[in-house]
């Protein structure tokens, strides 16, 4: 029972507002961690994500923003909303490793895809995620194969289009346990995707506008703080949608937190992680090997 892959649109609030340049061959060499990493190593111990990675990107970003800091009072200070955004943007997507924790609109479902996942350039994924209260899965993505462990109402969920027989046959089999599959095979291909951290950066596509086409402006907001790390906020409005950037003005200028939403409805994405190793390990125990089966797609 094949499943259409969940397109979302993390990658729209990533790249939100001024940030929503194609990041492709925007990733520039990738240097060690250095003690300018420091406000993201405060963000991710103050987190609430498990893998709590920690910040570093390519040496030339930091500067625009450790300059600005120290030369005035008002950090960034003389940048436009999109200069800061830009510095941002090259500075996050010029990471090694992020950790997401959050919802982001799941255009499937037309509810909120949650997320708590790890990732890193060499394909390396760990994390849970989740429809609304459609259950959740557990996935890890280590080397040439992908790890799933869904629970019993996600995989009663899993294609409403079956018969809730056969979906409930398959959760009684398969709820609960690791089940693993090849990461090239068509059926890993959504989440393997999922787990692409340079894919994911670069298929945002252009954000930002407007119905006729126009560019909504990032206008500076208050300086605050994100789990304790130093961040000025800048804001864009389109329409009826809102969107909130926190970036921050200690070390790299490390996009921290999205908010984003309609009206009363929405979402929050935050970013930790920044070149922390990220923990996929093969789970221990009994795995169930679906590779050979044509049955579990997501």
């Amino acid at each position: 029972m094949r499943r259409r892959a969940r397109r979302t649109a993390l990658t729209a609030l990533l790249l939100a507002a001024g940030a929503t340049a194609c990041l492709t061959g925007c990733q520039s060499d990738q240097g060690g961690d250095g003690p300018s990493d420091g406000a993201a190593r405060s963000a991710a111990s103050g987190g609430s994500a498990t893998a709590s990675p920690t910040a570093s990107a390519p040496g030339s970003t930091a500067a625009p923003a450790e300059a600005s800091a120290s030369a005035s009072d008002e950090p960034f200070a003389g940048l436009t909303g999109e200069e800061i955004s830009e510095q941002a943007r090259t500075a996050t997507t010029g990471a090694r490793s992020i950790h997401f924790t959050g919802s982001v609109p799941d255009e499937e479902s037309g509810g909120s895809l949650n997320l708590d996942v790890a990732l890193d350039r060499k394909g390396g994924c760990a994390g849970t995620m989740g429809v609304d209260d459609q259950g959740q899965m557990e996935l890890i993505r280590t080397g040439d194969t992908l790890y799933l462990k869904l629970d019993k109402q996600f995989l009663r969920t899993l294609d409403k289009g079956e018969p809730q027989a056969d979906n409930e046959a398959l959760a009684i089999l398969l709820a609960g346990r690791w089940t693993s599959m090849p990461a090239d095979g068509p059926d890993a291909k959504a989440m393997t995707s999922f787990c692409d951290l340079d894919k994911l950066l670069d298929d945002g596509g252009e954000g930002g506008e407007s119905g006729d086409g126009t560019r909504s402006k990032l206008t500076r907001g208050k300086v605050t703080t994100v789990d304790g790390t130093p961040a000025i906020t800048l804001h864009e409005t389109t329409g009826s949608h809102r969107t909130t950037l926190y970036v921050a003005t200690e070390g790299k200028p490390f996009l921290l937190r999205v908010e984003s939403g309609f009206g009363q409805e929405s979402h929050t994405l935050t970013l930790t992680g920044f070149n922390e190793p990220v923990p996929a390990k093969a789970p221990s125990g009994e795995v169930i090997d679906l590779g050979g089966l044509d049955g579990m797609t997501t």
